[in-house]
């Protein structure tokens, strides 16, 4: 998996609905501690106002009774006609005077608070309830003591709802429950002595309502935003978490997909609790799939793979798990103690699965692809991290074990190893050169000779293909024309044989040899193009080289293609003057009406057709029919594959043309095909 991918899968798995969570709480909470901080310095500023106020009139009550003092007792009538309580005493805390309804004694001690600019002393004993002692001789206002005092005061005048006839009572009444005074004692200097006067703290209902009105606004208001943020948190998390079950949903099973995989399996592998135990990865297939849509619809198809969805899954442990892939793949994580207990379960698996749709033949390809523990030391000399897995890499070699089984229709098991990694190794290489091979004329044409069985001699011969690399060295067709073909280079192959084909008989005939006509091979891909028989006749006229000594032959299978399209190439090469031959014959695409629709000049035996031996003459008898009905259609016969005499012997009575094998003659380079050319006839060895 390239970084790129690692760092979305990364932003994939990570939520941070959390995180919006977190910071809506923090919010909310340094909201909710900002409105209470707020509500607590206006009561504390308002309230320290108040005792300001409050110690401003006893310190000019000090200062009058220092003033007057020395006019004797005429100076309390001054104090008195302000109508405040107070008690006056001397330096050493002899009460001097007292005026009002107190209860104060000079012993008791005072605290300290702080109001506005000023250091303001109250006695502790008498309403000190609206204020907490510090414990060091200073105090606080006590807000919530605040509030609660002019809560029971409203309470109290509330339960006050004696009627009074006298108009002006009744409103000094109502006046009186408007207001709300919170009584304490404030000390002051008066001369040589103090002053102890009552003091309160009033409010007016009126003013109290009204914040308490705002501040029910402002608590709504922010209730609102609270909860707006919190439904609009909890349903980004929602619509993310339905979004993230549509991305990890496959249509087809309702099931987890490829993507879920990825993510889900990854971490799987990364736990610590399973990372002793080893794990396949295993790319299951439904074998012939598409074939079954064709007969039963796609929807039929589809309800079969949802069902082979539920069955993997039902199998499945909590340390397992099962995703549909593409198509009908399926990639399946699963845990193992050892390869054979493993081998058992997924055949077991693949039983289960044949069953599940009765009266219906049913297969399955399953490629496996092993993860050994964490730690374990590997071939290379690495030791392996399952966070450094990739798990689609993993599925891939899975898929290549898989791809083995892919030529049989029945249900099998395969495994990966490291020798398929070199095949595929092989393979790139092989693409990335064939270009500059093809170029640098790399590819050599080697000439396999057919003999006339009856009399041994040369009658014509197959060219063939090898590939002489300055990398590989001497390179068989067989490891390297299944490449061509699925890659489609093989078109760029049979243009290079035919034309070196073309030279080489050029070339001999000019040297007076007594040429055979040279077969080469056309693939299938090349039939989906309409001209590729004026193709071939310009490549063998650029050579020079007369049509009657080039022969092109056919494999069976490409008869299979766009039958209309082969019939009108092999009408135009005819015509051209080219014979047609059809190879393999027999190999089990066989097909007589392809013997019956096409104009033909040469029929090959396939080899099979010769390897082993018959106890009971039947593959005799089929040889002997074929050749006698390519007679009936004046078709040539070659047999190809043939190495022993008893088999040469049999064709030359059944009348075979040709024979191409290693009774007469493995394939050779040019140089020694032109020595059979001067001989003419098999040398005896």
């Amino acid at each position: 998996m390239d970084n790129i991918k690692k760092k979305r899968f990364k932003q994939l798995k990570k939520s941070h609905a959390w995180v919006s969570i977190v910071l809506f709480v923090i919010f909310a909470i340094i909201l909710a501690a900002s409105a209470v901080a707020f509500i607590a310095q206006f009561i504390v500023y308002t309230s320290e106002s108040k005792i300001h106020d409050e110690y401003l009139e006893a310190v000019n009550l000090g200062r009058m009774y220092e003033v007057g003092n020395s006019e004797g007792d005429g100076i309390y009538k001054y104090l008195d006609a302000t109508g405040r309580s107070y008690v006056i005493f001397a330096e050493d805390g002899t009460e001097l005077h007292r005026s009002g309804s107190i209860n104060v004694n000079g012993t008791e001690r005072t605290l300290t608070v702080r109001a506005a600019s000023d250091d303001v002393k109250i006695l502790r004993e008498n309403d000190v309830w609206i204020f907490s002692d510090n414990g060091d001789g200073t105090a606080s206002l006590n807000m919530f003591g605040v509030i609660g005092a002019m809560k029971r005061e409203a309470e109290l005048k509330e339960d006050d709802d004696e009627e009074y006839e006298d108009e002006d009572l009744r409103d000094l009444v109502r006046e009186n429950r408007d207001v709300i005074n919170l009584p304490f004692l404030i000390e002051a200097p008066a001369g040589s002595g103090r002053i102890a006067v009552q003091a309160s703290m009033t409010f007016r209902m009126k003013d109290v309502d009204l914040f308490l009105t705002i501040l029910s606004v402002i608590s709504a208001l922010t209730f609102v935003v609270f909860v707006t943020l919190l439904i609009n948190i909890i349903s980004g998390a929602l619509r993310r978490r339905r979004t993230l079950n549509v991305f990890f949903t496959d249509i087809v099973t309702n099931g987890h997909n490829w993507m879920w995989l990825l993510i889900k399996g990854h971490g799987i592998l990364k736990k610590m609790k399973n990372r002793p135990l080893r794990y396949a990865v295993i790319d299951l297939v439904f074998v012939n799939y598409r074939n079954f849509c064709a007969c039963h619809s796609v929807a039929e198809g589809e309800k079969m793979l949802r069902l082979v969805y539920e069955t993997i899954n039902k199998s499945m442990t909590s340390r397992e798990m099962c995703v549909h892939v593409t198509s009908s793949h399926f990639a399946v994580v699963m845990a193992f103690s050892d390869k054979e207990a493993l081998e058992s379960r997924v055949k077991t698996l693949i039983s289960v699965l044949e069953g599940i749709s009765p009266g219906r033949r049913i297969s399955f390809h399953a490629g496996i692809d092993i993860i050994e523990p964490e730690g374990t030391v590997m071939p290379d000399g690495k030791v392996l991290r399952r966070k450094d897995l990739d798990l689609e890499l993993e599925h891939n070699k899975a898929c290549t074990a898989r791809s083995t089984l892919e030529a049989s229709d029945d249900s099998g098991v395969a495994f990966f190893d490291e020798k398929l990694v070199e095949e595929q190794k092989w393979k790139e290489a092989v693409q990335e050169r064939q270009a500059s091979a093809l170029a640098n004329e790399e590819f050599v044409v080697y000439y396999q000779p057919k003999y006339d069985p009856t009399t041994d001699r040369l009658k014509g011969a197959e060219a063939l293909i090898r590939w002489q690399s300055p990398e590989f060295g001497f390179v068989p067709p067989g490891r390297i024309i299944p490449i061509f073909e699925k890659n489609g280079f093989i078109t760029e192959i049979d243009h290079y044989m035919i034309t070196h084909v073309a030279r080489d008989q050029k070339a001999w005939l000019d040297r007076g040899f007594n040429c055979v006509p040279v077969s080469v091979n056309v693939s299938r891909a090349h039939f989906i193009e309409s001209d590729l028989a004026e193709q071939i006749r310009d490549m063998v006229d650029a050579a020079g080289c007369p049509h009657n000594y080039i022969e092109i032959e056919l494999t069976e299978s490409a008869f299979f293609d766009d039958k209309k399209a082969m019939i009108s190439t092999i009408a135009k090469l005819k015509e051209y003057g080219f014979a047609v031959s059809m190879d393999d014959f027999g190999s089990g695409y066989s097909s007589l009406n392809s013997l019956k629709d096409m104009p033909l000049d040469v029929l090959k035996l396939d080899a099979e057709f010769f390897r082993g031996k018959s106890e009971d003459g039947r593959g005799e008898i089929v040889v002997a029919e074929a050749i006698r009905l390519a007679k009936s259609l004046n078709m040539r016969t070659v047999a190809e594959g043939v190495e022993i005499r008893d088999q040469v012997d049999f064709l030359a009575a059944q009348g075979c043309d040709m024979i191409q094998g290693y009774f007469y003659a493995k394939p050779m380079p040019g140089a020694d095909f032109e020595q059979r050319m001067k001989d003419g006839v098999k040398q005896k060895e």
